[in-house]
């Protein structure tokens, strides 16, 4: 037997107890005539005592181990002298009578501690070690009780789990695919799916009603902290149903994942439209932990003789509470610069300071005077004490500059609480976005979403300019300023699905080459449907308190999409190639 109980489990019921631990060494302390070692394993660190009085030889055994060795031990579990409150085990200890190494190992190269000294990609290259640390062994756990709570709610509500395939038609909408050459179809390709959208909806016409998945998606697309090349979804669809049975549905889950994970009662979700909340926050997701809603000035603000204001389609701004007399001018001229880097672009930034003994400091004082700056104040309820920031310019660049802006703020002023969890409905999105370059629609969510019921006739009758004001039955879950999940009531009609792809660009050749089986399908009965996808990885980040998903996926890739621990991606053999009757290219480096 290697272990009678596990190095989390021990307390002072178990004192006078023969006990054997199985783990890994976490640290050592030698002391002369005594030895102190952790030894930890998934569950917790229980602190071994080896005494030089008692055997010498065993003393002499437990100097040698090092660090992450995998040792085996035997004793008896008695009562601290010094007792550690910050460990659930620390209040006893185990008198060691037999000490087994089972595997010696190196040196790591990073401490396996909470705060450790490794880079991203030296964990990533590690990440066996890695996951030793609580930090993300507790995230893995943490991911493994959400995926179980999240087939025990979506089976009380009668959903069935259904795995959908992994290798499908590549399609152009979207992001990259990763494709997949095929042996015995020489020349042609699978892709990996982005989402299992097509099948999920197959699926209801199949009368599947309730249909669920915690699925592997692929995208071959640009990464950040909160995207990898493959990520996973809690997929979902539901027949016979309005946006107000799929809302209601899944705020359950999620109020359900929350309280059973975290222990957190989420209240109601408020409901919000896309358009209400790019005017209220520049954003169509909106965090709601902190006000600094926006306020437009141009009815105060311009025809003033300030031609910056005066040649804008908008001018808008925000009100930062208490800072008015504690940043300096060199605080704002750092915050300017930083609202007109390139990742931003912003020309520049105007301030209106109220302070505290009333007067009123500003970039553009100039050109309005007090009582005029007062006004705008009111218009945001500024107090004494207070700042507005403003800008100016095209009106969704910037609204865009403006949210950046206001995230900003709310970081450096402290008012993103850890814990605080403030989820929110964005409904009502355009059906279609208009690309100027490409001079074409594209889908703003994908292209099997219905327009709202009382814009069906305008899609299928409608002009172009009747388009862009077309409303979709799309909705965001978003938390905390995080999408956490989107989905939509779907097309089921063949003529409105055709009319879609014509929209979109697509010949009825192309149309039918690529979604013919599932406007085929809605010839045999297809049922009103909808459903929703939530972002499973990032969900587990916000839940969390995190903004990065990688620490939540046992193995990530890095910025590159790679696999730093089995150096993935990496070239096959040319009669793998053969094979697939693919021939490598002629490969030029760059000196």
């Amino acid at each position: 037997m290697y272990r009678s109980h596990n190095c989390g489990e021990l307390r002072m019921s178990n004192e006078g107890q023969v006990v054997q631990l199985s783990g890994w060494v976490q640290k050592s302390r030698d002391l002369g005539g005594m030895t102190f070692v952790d030894l930890r394993d998934r569950y917790g660190i229980t602190q071994l005592v080896f005494n030089m009085d008692d055997n010498e030889e065993l003393c002499e055994k437990a100097r040698k181990l090092g660090r992450e060795f995998v040792v085996h031990a035997e004793g008896k579990v008695s009562e601290r002298s010094n007792k550690n409150p910050n460990r659930p085990t620390g209040n006893i200890e185990i008198i060691v009578s037999k000490l087994e190494v089972l595997n010696a190992a190196k040196t790591p190269p990073f401490t396996i501690e909470e705060e450790t000294d490794g880079g991203d990609d030296l964990r990533m290259k590690y990440r066996y070690l890695d996951i030793r640390r609580d930090a993300v062994k507790n995230n893995i756990i943490f991911r493994s009780k959400l995926a179980l709570e999240t087939r025990k709610y979506l089976d009380s509500q009668d959903f069935v789990e259904v795995e959908t395939p992994f290798l499908i038609k590549s399609t152009p909408e979207g992001a990259r695919d990763f494709v997949v050459p095929s042996r015995l179809n020489p020349g042609q390709f699978y892709a990996l799916p982005q989402s299992p959208q097509t099948f999920k909806q197959i699926l209801m016409v199949g009368g599947m009603d309730k249909y669920f998945q915690i699925v592997k998606c692929f995208r071959d697309e640009d990464l950040r902290a909160d995207r990898q090349p493959e990520f996973t979804q809690i997929d979902c669809e539901m027949s016979f149903v309005t946006i107000d049975d799929i809302l209601n549905t899944f705020e359950g889950l999620t109020k359900h994942l929350f309280k059973h994970t975290l222990d957190v009662d989420l209240p109601d979700f408020p409901r919000m439209d896309y358009d209400e909340a790019l005017k209220r926050f520049g954003s169509d997701k909106p965090d709601l932990r902190f006000g600094m809603e926006f306020q437009e000035l141009n009815d105060l603000a311009q025809n003033k003789g300030f031609s910056v204001f005066d040649s804008s389609e908008l001018v808008v701004g925000i009100c930062a509470e208490g800072i008015a007399d504690s940043y300096s001018n060199k605080d704002m001229k750092k915050l300017t610069e930083w609202m007109q880097r390139p990742q931003i672009g912003a020309k520049g930034l105007v301030y209106v300071k109220f302070l505290q003994d009333g007067s009123i400091k500003s970039t553009v004082g100039k050109f309005f005077d007090d009582d005029t700056l007062r006004t705008w104040g009111e218009k945001f309820g500024a107090k004494p004490g207070d700042v507005l920031f403003i800008l100016s310019g095209e009106a969704e660049k910037t609204r865009k500059q403006l949210n950046e802006l206001r995230l900003e703020m709310g970081r450096r002023l402290g008012l993103m609480k850890d814990g605080d969890f403030k989820p929110l409905w964005v409904i009502d999105f355009p059906l279609l976005e208009w690309d100027e370059e490409s001079e074409r629609f594209h889908a703003m969510h994908h292209p099997f979403t219905s327009p709202k019921k009382e814009d069906v006739d305008r899609m299928l009758n409608g002009d172009h300019e009747t388009m862009k004001s077309l409303k979709a039955d799309a909705y965001d879950l978003v938390i905390n300023g995080a999408e956490i999940g989107g989905g939509s009531i779907r097309i089921h009609d063949r003529e409105l699905q055709s009319k879609n792809f014509d929209l979109l660009g697509f010949s009825k050749e192309e149309a039918e080459e690529q979604f013919g089986f599932l406007m085929g399908a809605f010839e045999y009965g297809a049922p009103p449907h909808g459903g929703i996808a939530f972002g499973f990885d990032r969900l587990c980040a916000v839940m969390n308190g995190q903004s990065s998903i990688r620490d939540f996926i046992a193995f990530p890739k890095n910025n590159q999409g790679r696999d730093m621990m089995i150096d993935a991606p990496s070239p096959v053999d040319q009669t793998q190639l053969d094979d697939l009757n693919l021939k490598l290219g002629e490969i030029e480096t760059a000196e």
